[in-house]
């Protein structure tokens, strides 16, 4: 190793949040994520990772509509935002994403097109055949440092572990 290389910045942990937009259990399990950003800010980093859910009929147009989100900066707010309303889902169906986006100042003509055109099809796709690659069943599931953390079952002491896990990685 030369001397005059600069020294590499340590990666920060990274939680993989294995979510679907219409999963009341991934509502529930905003508070922790929530607790989790306050806590580390920008020392950890959050990844939504799409698991639409067979059972759930809009979860895949739901998935796509988070990735588009994510492409006008305005990933975390949209999925808390259509979260937050995952029981309208029966009724409105998928317009209530058009909607969110419209009321979160999304450009909702971009994201209805997107969901037309599926140009983030493959992402979810990705997230999913991963998902289930590791042994993810059902949401919320989180992964970090290696270690796969089951919500979908129950959440009781998932967010004291995962801050075990990350206070020792940030350690290290």
């Amino acid at each position: 190793m030369s001397d005059s290389s600069p020294l590499e910045p340590a990666a920060r942990p990274v939680l993989d949040i294995w979510c679907e937009l219409q999963c009341p259990d991934c509502r529930s399990a905003l508070d922790d994520v929530r607790a989790l950003r306050a806590r580390y800010g920008d020392r950890l980093e959050l990844r939504l990772r799409h698991f639409p859910l067979e059972k759930h009929k809009h979860a895949f147009a739901a998935a796509q509509a988070a990735e588009e989100a994510a492409e006008q900066g305005q990933a975390w707010p949209y999925v808390e935002a259509v979260l937050a309303r995952v029981e309208e889902f029966d009724r409105k169906g998928e317009a209530l994403l058009i909607d969110v986006a419209r009321e979160i100042g999304l450009d909702a003509e971009e994201l209805d097109t997107a969901l037309i055109d599926g140009r983030h099809i493959l992402i979810v796709d990705a997230d999913q055949a991963e998902g289930k690659a590791i042994g993810v069943t059902g949401t919320p599931t989180y992964v970090i440092d290696g270690e796969r953390l089951d919500g979908g079952k129950s959440q009781d002491g998932l967010r004291e572990r995962i801050e075990e896990i990350v206070d020792r990685l940030l350690a290290d």
